[in-house]
């Protein structure tokens, strides 16, 4: 979502929430035992609960299913999903340029960190598909960096872009590819 977008939404919720406290004032003009502001009220109460759950959906949380039975697999891939909702959370809350680019480091220096090892571990194994394995290792590089060149030409250009890409293809990569070594590893490393 673009600053822009951001900032429209920002208005159109202030705007809503402003507009409901105006009915309620007015609606209890009817008396406090009309129904309408007690409606309202309730309306009032379910947004920013509706919103806080559309704001979790953005962030991905580990679960017990994107385990590949490997302990430092594992740990390597939690710790990457903290550093993707780090930087939706920065994307998100508006921080500054700094922030971002930190996080956008440790997440890329991270990321070529755990491809090095998962590939020494499946070359290790003797994992057969290895070749297939590292070549979608390189094309996300690729892509990560095409975003990121993007993003540090034109700091307009929305970084949550990167985020939700990272997110996506991460918990497609871990639920698919590298479960598919799972066999061939598992029990040989830790």
């Amino acid at each position: 979502m673009s600053t822009v977008t951001k900032g429209i939404s920002m208005l159109i919720m202030s705007v809503l929430i402003l507009g409901l406290l105006v009915m309620i004032v007015l609606g209890f003009m009817l008396g406090f035992s009309h129904p309408l502001p007690w409606i309202l009220i309730a309306v009032l109460i379910v947004i920013p609960i509706i919103h806080d759950k559309l704001i979790a959906t953005r962030f991905v949380t580990w679960q017990d299913s994107y385990s590949v039975g490997i302990d430092s697999i594992d740990t390597d891939h939690k710790k990457l999903l903290g550093l993707i909702n780090q930087l939706q959370s920065a994307a998100h809350y508006k921080t500054d340029d700094q922030m971002i680019e930190d996080i956008l480091n440790q997440l890329i220096d991270y990321t070529q960190y755990h491809f090095t090892r998962e590939e020494g571990l499946m070359k290790e194994c003797d994992y057969p598909d290895f070749d297939a394995h590292k070549q979608q290792h390189e094309d996300m590089i690729k892509q990560v960096t095409k975003y990121v060149d993007e993003y540090r030409v034109d700091k307009t250009r929305t970084i949550e872009d990167v985020a939700v890409y990272l997110k996506t293809w991460l918990v497609n990569h871990i639920n698919g590819t590298d479960q598919k070594y799972t066999p061939y590893m598992k029990g040989k490393v830790q």
